[in-house]
């Protein structure tokens, strides 16, 4: 379970002791917004900031990988090879991508959930969440951290808060593990999705409180 340190924060933010509580992320890039939709939110950010370290990597990727990738298609090319044949029975595999909010909310950004995940990364560079369960409400939590330990982050706070109805956490129990998922269901219709379950025992503690 959570860390003690981690408990006692939850209890000082929200003035009682949580249900059930998890550190989550949007587990899929956020679909682009319509750029009136997103100027009226304060054009926040989309995506989460990266440590310093993956931009260095991705210059050494840039100047040495690349290169070295390019080299090696030309020399493919210049071998002489046969066309595999396409089946026609074949077909394409669907790409979540396709799907209305790019499968992780129901694609209207004027509603509920579209409006909270316009506000995601506002709140924080990490794109990890803690959601908070108690009797009457359902809150997030965020952490100023850009990286973060779920079992030792004490400095969250309190970023949306919700009475249980304006929205509804559903989920099923004995989820496969890494594969978990659950949703926030607002009352005018729209969902968010929401994955990466952090802490096996929470998760599995959240998972049985709202599916059961």
């Amino acid at each position: 379970m959570a860390k003690r340190a981690v408990r006692r924060r939850a209890r000082k933010v929200l003035g009682e002791d949580p249900v059930a509580v998890v550190w989550c992320e949007v587990a899929k890039p956020i679909p682009v917004p319509p750029k009136d939709v997103h100027r009226a939110a304060g054009n926040g950010r989309l995506k989460s900031r990266h440590h310093w370290l993956l931009y260095v990597m991705g210059t050494l990727f840039f100047f040495v990988v690349v290169p070295l990738l390019l080299i090696d298609k030309m020399t493919r090319l210049l071998e002489p090879r046969r066309t595999p044949r396409r089946s026609r029975s074949s077909s394409a595999p669907s790409d979540s991508r396709d799907e209305p909010g790019g499968g992780i909310f129901d694609g209207d950004w004027h509603l509920a959930a579209g409006q909270a995940l316009l506000r995601w990364y506002g709140h924080s560079p990490s794109p990890k969440r803690l959601v908070l369960l108690t009797r009457d409400r359902v809150c997030v939590a965020a952490s100023p951290r850009r990286r973060l330990s779920p079992t030792r982050a004490d400095d969250f706070r309190i970023v949306a808060e919700y009475p249980c109805t304006e929205v509804r956490v559903e989920g099923e129990a004995d989820q496969p593990r890494g594969f978990a998922t659950f949703r926030l269901r607002f009352a005018d219709g729209s969902w968010l999705e929401v994955g990466r379950l952090a802490e096996p025992d929470d998760a599995d503690h959240f998972l049985r409180t709202i599916g059961g």
